[in-house]
């Protein structure tokens, strides 16, 4: 299989609207590769979707966004259930990439410490929801043969910050459930990877108390001298997406540019 293969398959991004999910769409779509999008986004925001929206189409890819809590199972259904009605050609999902950053940001123990409630909802958004979405895809048979799923990770699944335990806690259960993916959907010849970028100014990394200093530190310490952007983590992801990765498979991946080779 050549690069000019993966033109018309589809990918399936989930957190499309902006950050990771949004460059990775950008660069799939300059593959040819046709982009599902899921996003959560209020109507201040839609605009820019919008506008993300047709600046994909202009690439000439087909685009079908998604404006639904990822994390809610009637709402994936009904997603699921419009990209089979989509892909109506024999094409089916090249690439699933799991980019959803919501989850509480409090701490264990103290005033307004973390609940139940708020816990659980981290880890079913930001780690859980990938295991969901996989059996789904699985179970209707849209995943190409040689298909490739990523899912965002970061240093925060093995290291402490103020308030973001349940958010870090997240991501170490996000990681687990890559590697039993791996394990499971290597028979179907599917690869299961997590990408763990280095600090990248997203609006996500900007909603976590004392980002500024996270980011005064990351860049000091980073040998290529900046902060990681989302831009550069697209290009390993459609890199990645390339059939010659084949034997990559239950990795934690960084791409970060050195950043945590010095920590």
């Amino acid at each position: 299989m050549t690069t000019a293969e993966l033109r018309g398959a589809w990918a399936l991004i989930l957190g499309a609207s902006s950050g990771f999910g949004a460059a990775t769409a950008r660069a799939l779509a300059r593959k040819g590769v046709n982009i599902f999008g899921v996003h959560l986004d209020r109507k201040a925001t839609l605009p820019q979707v919008e506008a993300l929206v047709e600046e994909l189409q202009g690439l000439g890819v087909r685009v079908r966004y998604f404006n639904v809590n990822a994390a809610d199972a009637e709402k994936r259904a009904e997603v699921l259930e419009a990209m089979g009605q989509e892909m109506d050609d024999g094409r089916r999902v090249r690439v699933l990439l799991h980019s959803l950053a919501f989850g509480a940001l409090r701490p264990f123990v103290g005033e307004g410490a973390v609940t139940q409630a708020q816990m659980e909802m981290t880890l079913d958004v930001m780690a859980h929801s990938l295991v969901y979405w996989t059996q789904d895809l699985v179970a209707r048979g849209y995943f190409e043969e040689n298909a490739r799923i990523f899912a965002m990770t970061s240093s925060g699944g093995r290291r402490v910050w103020a308030h973001y335990g349940a958010v870090s806690a997240a991501k170490a259960a996000l990681e687990s459930h890559v590697r039993q993916l791996a394990l499971e959907l290597a028979p179907r010849r599917i690869t299961v990877n997590a990408i763990r970028a280095g600090v990248t100014d997203t609006p996500a990394l900007r909603k976590i108390p004392g980002h500024d200093r996270m980011v005064e530190v990351a860049r000091s310490r980073n040998p290529m001298g900046r902060l990681t952007e989302p831009e550069d983590v697209a290009e390993a992801l459609a890199l990645l997406a390339e059939p010659a990765s084949y034997w990559i498979t239950g990795n934690v991946i960084g791409v970060d540019g050195g950043e945590d080779i010095t920590g």
